[in-house]
């Protein structure tokens, strides 16, 4: 559980972080789970429902940065996105009533992990509030030099910035206003787990280590936060809930939204979306 010195900083600071929330043998399954998928994708060429995969992928030398959609593929990972220690956390945070509303595992093999550019996850996914969080569950250690999650603190108080390009959504800060400044490195050992507000702005530099950086990201909801898009199906949209009762009642909050039309050139991943993006900041530390 979060102390209330780690609520506040949270509240204050829009990012947090907390180690040891996982087992050794539950960090050591999904190590084993997430090497047994990586060494599936030898069959793979293209992206697939399961594989973002990085340029320069081969069946000899397999390259992948995301897993789409863990949850469905192997039991491991659905059990960590409601594992209590996790939920636990997040209820000190959101609230007891729980969905979520998607989940991914970013990889960052050693020596050419993509980087993540400038982004708030509010921009893909606005809500009637945003009482809304990402969990990173750090499957390694997770350091400055394989590619941590940067954060800029209090950025979730300020402005959602503009993440088109062209007129089309691009997944990435294009504001001219926007100057990445006052950023930090959250550094997690494995098995623990970051924290950041669905508007703290983000990002990740490539990985120039010899270690690999795997995390892997849930997104959590307040029960009561309802997509701007319209939940769609309702009985898949209550398939969502974690903890807690359904509503049909939003929880309106007075928050700035962008919505993300017309949609991107190029969709499947974040990585995809930020590919024809113009000033790429993050990728420039790769030197």
């Amino acid at each position: 559980m979060l102390s209330q010195e780690q609520i506040d900083v949270y509240h204050e600071q829009g990012y947090t972080s907390v180690p040891n929330v996982l087992s050794a043998q539950e960090t050591a399954d999904l190590q084993r789970v997430t090497d047994e998928l990586v060494e599936k994708s030898r069959t793979v060429t293209d992206h697939t429902a399961l594989y973002d995969l990085e340029p320069g992928h081969t069946p000899d030398n397999p390259k992948v940065r995301r897993l789409k959609g863990p949850i469905d593929h192997h039991e491991v990972y659905n059990h960590t996105l409601r594992h209590d220690g996790i939920l636990d956390i997040v209820a000190q945070l959101i609230g007891p009533g729980i969905r979520t509303n998607g989940n991914k595992l970013n990889m960052k093999s050693a020596a050419y992990g993509s980087p993540v550019e400038w982004h708030q996850d509010w921009a893909f996914y606005p809500h009637s509030n945003d009482d809304l969080l990402a969990v990173g569950v750090c499957i390694d250690d997770m350091t400055e030099a394989n590619g941590a999650l940067l954060v800029i603190p209090g950025s979730h108080k300020g402005p959602i910035y503009d993440h088109h390009q062209d007129g089309r959504f691009c997944g990435a800060v294009t504001d001219p206003a926007f100057k990445p400044e006052h950023a930090v490195t959250v550094e997690v050992p494995a098995g623990g787990i970051s924290i950041h507000h669905v508007r703290t702005l983000h990002g990740s530099a490539p990985n120039i280590s010899g270690a690999p950086r795997r995390l892997l990201l849930f997104q959590y909801v307040a029960i009561d936060a309802w997509p701007m898009t319209g939940p769609g199906d309702w009985d898949g949209f209550n398939r969502t809930v974690l903890r807690g009762e359904q509503t049909n009642i939003p929880r309106l909050a007075d928050v700035p939204i962008r919505i993300p039309l017309p949609g991107a050139l190029h969709g499947g991943s974040i990585y995809e979306n930020q590919s024809v993006l113009e000033n790429k900041i993050l990728a420039r530390k790769a030197g």
